[in-house]
């Protein structure tokens, strides 16, 4: 497993690297499973606005790590207080809200070091599309398991998802 990435705190200058990392993870984890309009420039700009956003909020600090391998983003995680999704309320205090890296790093311990800055070994919840095999896989190896809730995702034109707890 090679180590030649660092865990950091990102700043607002980041948010366009942020958007781009976003976009193309999303590419490469559910090419599968979702439309193409989900990984075009109306999706970038999207994800644009939103890491600006949030980048820009005072606690961005404590609820967001990115990994940089030579210097360029190559994954990010995002956490916080859990609430509501879809109407299921949270079975747990905290939620992992988002974990994605580029494909060229999987396998290197980057999915792993995001993970573990966000929550430790803390008690946590999440919801992860049912049909991606990769991600329930490292998941439930960090001790996370189905609760048996199932949702579509409206937003995700109709992605089923499931939530894990730990």
């Amino acid at each position: 497993m090679s180590t030649d990435f660092e865990v950091v705190v990102p700043h607002l200058a980041d948010a366009e690297e942020l958007a781009s990392v976003h976009v193309q993870a999303w590419r490469e984890a559910y090419r599968d499973l979702l439309p193409e309009h989900f990984y075009d420039d109306a999706a970038l700009e999207s994800r644009r606005v939103m890491w600006s956003g949030l980048l820009a909020e005072e606690d961005a600090g404590e609820r967001v790590r990115v990994a940089r391998r030579d210097g360029r983003i190559v994954g990010f995680v995002a956490h916080g207080a859990a609430r509501e999704h879809q109407g299921h309320p949270p079975e747990r205090d905290e939620q992992l809200f988002a974990l994605y890296v580029l494909s060229s790093c999987y396998g290197h311990g980057v999915g792993q070091a995001l993970l573990d800055q966000a929550l430790s070994e803390r008690p946590a919840q999440l919801w992860v599309a049912k049909d991606n095999a990769r991600a329930r896989r490292f998941y439930e190896k960090n001790r996370f398991t189905a609760d048996g809730t199932e949702q579509v995702d409206p937003d995700l034109d109709g992605l089923v998802e499931i939530r894990m707890v730990r």
